[in-house]
């Protein structure tokens, strides 16, 4: 039996991208990726996700989709954040073609995101809060962390050190105090997300720039 987990890593950051990425691997393959050392990206360090990032890419089939903060921004003027995965869950599903896959839920109601996901893609579904204890959903955490962490230097690179990019950070908060003071809101900031309204308001900003 294929079976298949889909995990995503920034969901939450006010800045970067969100990167979804789906694994399959054949039942009795579980195991050597357990033996890989396997398990929930965030309780792996950065050199252990990559190490095992690397081997995982040699062992299993998986897709990855990146949405850039630019397509958020536009995709955001018509449909919910969750709405968005959604639709990205059921292509990922519809390219590995499982006969099951284990979804880390994003909807605050899994049973929902197995009804709306089986509905859309025909295959059995099984949607969980920390899904990452499933190890194929493990797999898929550590691919899509890896990936956006290697783009999100690629930014810093290009636009200088916005810190976590997380809204709770004070030194995200302070460098897009920043960019709004300069009139400029980077492309790789998601403007629909509250933190920019409310540092808008801190400033005292009437209305948003339009870039």
């Amino acid at each position: 039996m294929k079976i298949a987990g889909i995990d995503e890593a920034g969901k939450g950051p006010v800045i970067g991208p969100l990167v979804v990425c789906g694994v399959l691997c054949e039942e009795k393959e579980v195991e050597a990726l357990k033996k890989l050392g396997v398990k929930d990206s965030k309780k792996l360090s950065p050199e252990r996700r990559r190490e095992i990032a690397e081997k995982l890419k040699r062992l299993v089939k998986y897709e990855v989709i990146v949405i850039s903060p630019q397509e958020l921004n536009s995709k955001m003027e018509r449909m919910t954040l969750n709405e968005i995965l959604k639709e990205v869950c059921a292509k990922i599903i519809s390219k590995l073609n499982p006969d099951v896959v284990f979804v880390d839920s994003f909807d605050v109601k899994p049973e929902r995101l197995e009804d709306e996901l089986k509905q859309l893609t025909g295959k059995e579904v099984i949607a969980m809060h920390e899904g990452e204890r499933e190890v194929i959903v493990a797999a898929a955490s550590i691919i899509a962390k890896c990936l956006r962490d290697e783009m999100i230097e690629e930014l810093k690179r290009k636009y200088g050190d916005f810190g976590s990019g997380y809204a709770s950070d004070e030194k995200t908060r302070r460098w897009l105090e920043d960019q709004i003071k300069k009139g400029e809101i980077p492309e790789i900031v998601r403007k629909k997300w509250k933190t920019v309204e409310k540092i808008r308001q801190k400033l005292g900003q009437k209305s948003l720039f339009e870039f």
